[in-house]
């Protein structure tokens, strides 16, 4: 029986691009980085959660992708159509103050929902949309 979620892929243009957005933009911390041929396995993740990887695969052609795959791949991730979240904050304002300081693009500011939440929406830098969500009290 499936019992819990251990890694998330995000597709990425660049490993390396993507792990300095990840790291030094958004405070994840490396799991896992190593190569075999070709092929990078690289984690990062939050130290709040422990038990989550989230795998940056590179959007290149591969055993598991065509160069066809790839490049209509790269297209949907610029396009803002990949992505993942939302990611949870105990205080979206600061967080997104915090974030804009460094550099994160932005598409929405923290704006208040009907449905509960405050939530500001953002990119890394391969173009994957992201939410940045926080319950309201």
């Amino acid at each position: 029986m499936i019992n819990r979620l251990s890694v998330a892929t995000i597709w990425v243009k660049d490993h390396n691009e993507a792990l300095r957005f990840y790291t030094e933009k958004l405070g994840f911390e490396i799991r896992a980085d190593f190569t075999n041929g070709d092929f990078r396995w690289l984690t990062v993740g939050l130290a709040s959660q422990p038990d989550i990887e989230f795998q940056l695969a590179a959007i290149k052609p591969s055993h598991a992708l065509t160069q066809e795959e790839a490049d209509y791949l790269t297209k949907l991730v610029e396009a803002g159509k990949m992505g993942i979240g939302p990611w949870k904050t105990d205080d979206c304002q600061q967080t997104y103050e915090m974030l804009s300081a460094k550099g994160v693009e932005f598409l929405q500011p923290p704006t208040d929902r009907s449905y509960g939440i405050i939530e500001a929406i953002f990119k890394d830098n391969s173009g994957n949309i992201m939410v940045l969500s926080q319950d309201k009290a």
